[in-house]
């Protein structure tokens, strides 16, 4: 399984590790523009486990969908201001997922109708199951 597309702009994620480690200020207005939730994508023999950190969100917040051999998880939060409410604001958020998308590839080899999906400790784990491999008929013929 593969990831299609991270729906986010590489040069300023990258710029900013480099050019801008030590300055708190960077980009503090629309840094959560950058950020998109890290995956984990897990191989064992009878399914594939996609994991994605998403914390701060409830499980009413996700969609995931699956159109022929693509499988997208989406997140579309509607934002509030209450960050503007107290006494504080970020000078950094690395951890902002309000809306975003995640794409993946999807090998021939997988159940659709059987896919699961939870969200625990921020994580949101998809289990995706394998099709049973069908063993090759292995067969003697007798020469007569």
């Amino acid at each position: 399984m593969k990831t299609v597309n991270k729906n986010s702009i590489w040069l300023p994620g990258l710029l900013d590790n480099f050019l801008f480690d030590n300055k708190l200020d960077a980009f503090k207005n629309n840094y959560e523009t950058f950020s998109i939730p890290t995956v984990n994508i897990i191989e064992n023999l009878p399914n594939f486990v996609v994991e994605l950190a998403a914390p701060g969100l409830q499980k009413e917040d996700f969609t995931i969908e699956v159109e022929e051999d693509t499988m997208k998880i989406a997140s579309k939060k509607i934002e509030t201001n209450k960050e503007e409410t107290n006494d504080f604001s970020f000078i950094r958020r690395e951890f902002n997922y309000k809306s975003f998308e995640r794409s993946f590839k999807l090998p021939e080899n997988i159940k659709v109708e059987d896919i699961q999906a939870s969200y625990e400790n921020g994580v949101l784990r998809v289990t995706i199951p394998k099709m049973e491999e069908k063993q090759a008929l292995k067969k003697m013929v007798e020469i007569s």
